[in-house]
């Protein structure tokens, strides 16, 4: 939108053999007073993927999704949005790596006093100088390509259900045209087929949109059916990342519990593959 994604020139991503680097975290400290949350990690994401992260309660996970979102204060190390370091760029080249971004989280996080259509509306108005006409048909746009109907646009959160609630916010996460969008547990509330058909969703988006997806999840079925990539959090670093084929190799205790426990279904992976 606006050309605003030929904007930031200043340095070129790293590449790993055909893997363009869009997402780098290098020896990230996190601590709250005395309390070290997260140590040293290191954490690479790739253009066009759906990593996966995961990670123990209170392992740090939404720690570092909100680092990364600029929303808590690194101890130590470095953060690279498209090859930039967030900590080096100035305001301008700030707001439009911001700009870039489409965050949902966990419980939605939808202005109560807003309609859906309002509240699409609202990395608009922060960002872009845009006639209300045209932003109220983008905002409608928006709405539709989630899958909730245009009625849904008048609407105020307190009148959706959980599912439809995710699906308004996820609206809001794309208003800008993001290249990363970051997904804080998107299935958690939902019942098994609400939880499938977002993923399914995520997924279609993610090839008709070019985007990159980064989500923090608990949701097995998420992590077997969409991710194309997992990194397991714990000992407040990256232990483990690869493919669902590397997670079910792994002898790592925690990994080996999660994707091989009781809990845990079996993936066909000759069909995968």
């Amino acid at each position: 939108m606006l050309g605003r994604k030929n904007t930031i020139i200043e340095d070129a991503p790293r590449s790993n053999g055909e893997h363009e680097v869009v997402l780098s975290a290098r020896d990230v400290t996190v601590a709250f007073g005395d309390k070290v949350v997260l140590d040293k990690l290191s954490l690479d994401i790739y253009r066009g993927e759906i990593l996966g992260f995961v990670g123990a309660s209170g392992a740090g996970k939404s720690v570092l999704l909100r680092t990364i979102l600029g929303l808590n204060k690194k101890k130590a190390g470095a953060i690279k949005l498209f090859g930039i370091d967030v900590d080096k760029a100035n305001e301008l080249d700030r707001q439009r790596l911001d700009m870039r971004l489409g965050v949902l989280f966990q419980h939605g996080a939808l202005f109560s006093a807003l309609t859906v259509q309002e509240n699409v509306q609202v990395p608009m108005r922060e960002y872009l100088d845009l006639p209300k006409k045209l932003m109220d048909e983008l905002a409608l746009l928006k709405i539709e390509l989630v899958g909730l109907p245009r009625d849904a646009a008048v609407k105020f959160p307190s009148e959706l259900s959980g599912g439809m609630i995710k699906r308004a916010a996820l609206a809001r996460a794309l208003a800008l045209d993001p290249d990363i969008v970051f997904l804080d547990e998107p299935t958690s509330g939902l019942d098994p087929i609400g939880a499938a058909d977002f993923d399914e969703l995520v997924a279609k988006l993610r090839d008709t949109m070019g985007l990159t997806v980064y989500m923090v999840t608990h949701d097995l079925d998420s992590l077997f059916s969409v991710c194309d990539r997992i990194a397991v959090l714990g000992n407040k670093k990256v232990l483990v990342e690869g493919t669902v084929k590397d997670m079910l190799a792994s002898e790592e205790p925690w990994v080996k519990s999660y994707f091989r426990g009781k809990r845990a279904r079996q993936l066909d992976l000759a069909a995968r593959n």
